[in-house]
């Protein structure tokens, strides 16, 4: 029995009690949206880790992807990696390698992560096949099942399927013109098998396969958008709304099945159209948990990405977006280092976070509120406790150390928050 029909029957199991007490909503109403497909548990059974919940009244949650490419494998380094999100708090990762033994890549990460882990298969049975058949072109359809199925029994909880690239949807991008084609590796790896082919993308055709398969080890599928736009010229173009209308007729099958279902978003969208991207979404897939890439609100900010992606990850996750990708600062430029992923990871905590606070998510404001009574106090341990990144904190406040250790070396005996309280003091006496 899957979580949802198990939800259908009511069954509040301690997976939805834990994650409803960490949320502060009822078991029974987190139970209802798994039910409905609203919000999702993307926990393989097969692990046993901390359960976590993406979705309607959920904090909006955090995914930071790691992995291997042909021109840096160093797994010790990639688990570094996972070590350091962990330490600051991400929700999920996923496993993006492309370059070396990636199976044994992904059993080290499926071993050693207390978080979700997700994946995007179709990297393996590109690898595979271009290993076997010297070609992406001649992989089969089998060959991409065998390689969900495998990552499915190993322990996967989530998996990137880039089922809404058809036949139509390239037709479509052939006479659209873009000026970013595609930018999605795993819709690439796709459309060159359908063109080479010239056949329907197996996810699509086979969609029936796919659901059984899933349902059988309880996978959740996150529906990818193999058509995101990779400018702002391209965003909200007719290719990616025809996907996102694929995809949630996908979603609803996936929902009869009893299958999970999580809906990738853009890319690269305008400030001004990010919240029309989420509404849409939410209107055409019948308020599906949405998973965004940023979205960077702007094409320039290469070597600071991570910020174009909070700047539009605040706003797509206020608009009702579930669950953020970070964006590294190395994005568009090289595969990220230690330093990188921390940057991203604390870039996308600070949108989710203010976008729960604008969404009035139970709680959310509070650690808000405790900072300020902290500064209001001038209490620096409160404040360090409760920022996103401590070490930071202290690091930077000792290397300039201010002369009263009161206030900080910025403004020091003109501190506002000082000099109002002793004004305000000796009005009282």
């Amino acid at each position: 029995m899957t979580r949802i029909e198990s939800a259908k029957k009511g069954n509040l199991t301690d997976e939805i009690k834990e994650v409803a007490a960490a949320e502060g909503i009822s078991a029974e109403t987190f139970a209802t949206d798994i039910a409905s497909g609203v919000s999702v548990l993307p926990i393989n059974p097969r692990r046993q880790i901390k359960p976590i919940g993406i979705g309607r009244g959920l904090k909006t949650k955090v995914n930071a992807n790691i992995g291997t490419s042909k021109d840096r494998i160093a797994f010790t380094e990639e688990i570094e990696k996972l070590d350091l999100l962990v330490k600051y708090g991400t929700d999920a990762v996923m496993d993006l390698s492309t370059g070396g033994p990636v199976k044994d890549m992904r059993k080290l990460l499926l071993s050693k992560s207390p978080v979700a882990v997700g994946t995007v298969p179709i990297y393996e049975a590109a690898i595979l096949a271009a290993e076997k058949y010297g070609t992406i072109a001649k992989m089969t359809a089998d060959d991409i099942f065998q390689v969900i199925e495998d990552q499915a029994e190993e322990g996967v909880d989530f998996v990137t399927v880039h089922c809404g690239v058809t036949q139509r949807a390239v037709e479509r991008l052939r006479d659209e013109g873009r000026v970013l084609d595609v930018v999605s590796r795993g819709g690439a790896f796709l459309l060159e098998w359908m063109i080479y082919n010239e056949r329907e993308n197996p996810l699509y055709e086979q969609y029936d396969r796919l659901l059984e398969l899933s349902r059988k080890y309880d996978l959740t599928l996150s529906l990818g958008d193999g058509l995101r736009p990779g400018c702002l010229d391209d965003a909200t173009d007719r290719s990616q709304i025809e996907e996102l209308l694929t995809i949630g007729e996908l979603r609803d099958r996936a929902l009869e099945y009893g299958v999970q279902t999580i809906i990738e978003g853009p890319g690269h969208v305008p400030l001004n159209q990010v919240e029309l991207n989420i509404k849409l979404q939410k209107e055409l897939c019948k308020g599906a948990p949405f998973y965004v890439l940023g979205p960077l609100v702007t094409d320039i900010a290469m070597g600071y990405d991570h910020i174009a992606a909070a700047i539009g990850g605040a706003i797509a996750g206020a608009a009702g977006a579930d669950f953020l990708c970070y964006v590294t600062p190395a994005e568009h430029i090289r595969l990220p280092n230690l330093d990188d992923v921390r940057e991203g990871l604390i870039a996308s905590k600070i949108a989710a976070h203010a976008a729960d606070i604008a969404k009035g998510v139970p709680g959310a404001i509070e650690r808000d509120r405790a900072m300020a009574r902290c500064r209001k106090n001038l209490d620096w341990n409160g404040q360090i406790a409760l920022s996103l990144d401590p070490e930071r904190v202290k690091k930077w406040r000792a290397e300039i150390p201010p002369a009263h250790q009161e206030v900080c070396s910025m403004c020091g005996e003109f501190c506002a928050i000082r000099t109002v309280e002793r004004a305000l003091k000796k009005r009282k006496t």
